[in-house]
């Protein structure tokens, strides 16, 4: 098995430990995610479902491309996430947004992982010295550059 198709691998497997951890976090910890955190699992599941897609079927490349889309699509997203932490009075409460993302498919039959409940104001508790959306800042950054690196990887073959 090539190193970029085990890279594929431990990045799907690292974005499912982080939609756990979410998911500990929701059930165990009752920090009810925002509609931006609901947008973040969808993209760290697009993230995984890409990777394994591109290991498994032997398509590296295209994986990794579609990995990384997602991945920058889950920069901007955390990046307005934390726009919002640092201006307070500014929310994404109780808007369009939640109650669109409560409407599609996966939230009516999954409510437990993809339901939108909380404001994006209070993902102010800390876990580890950093809060979740800053975590999650940090993974997406990771993630990005381990993607960028398998591209690279394959653009030198």
């Amino acid at each position: 098995m090539s190193s970029s198709r085990n890279l594929l691998l431990a990045i799907a497997a690292v974005s499912i430990a982080l939609v756990g951890a979410a998911l500990y976090l929701q059930h165990a910890k009752d920090m009810l995610p925002c509609p931006l955190c609901v947008i973040q699992r969808y993209l760290f599941l697009g993230i995984a479902l890409s990777s394994l897609i591109g290991a498994f079927a032997n398509k590296i490349k295209a994986g990794a491309g579609l990995a990384l889309l997602c991945a920058l699509g889950g920069l901007g997203v955390v990046g307005k996430h934390l726009y919002v932490l640092a201006h307070p009075g500014f929310s994404c409460g109780i808007d369009p947004m939640e109650t669109t993302l409560n409407k599609i498919p996966t939230a009516t039959m999954l409510p437990w992982l993809f339901r939108a409940d909380g404001l994006c104001e209070a993902a102010q508790e800390t876990v580890f010295g950093l809060n979740v959306p800053q975590w999650s800042a940090v993974w997406f950054v990771i993630l990005t550059l381990a993607l960028v690196w398998v591209l690279v990887r394959r653009a030198r073959r």
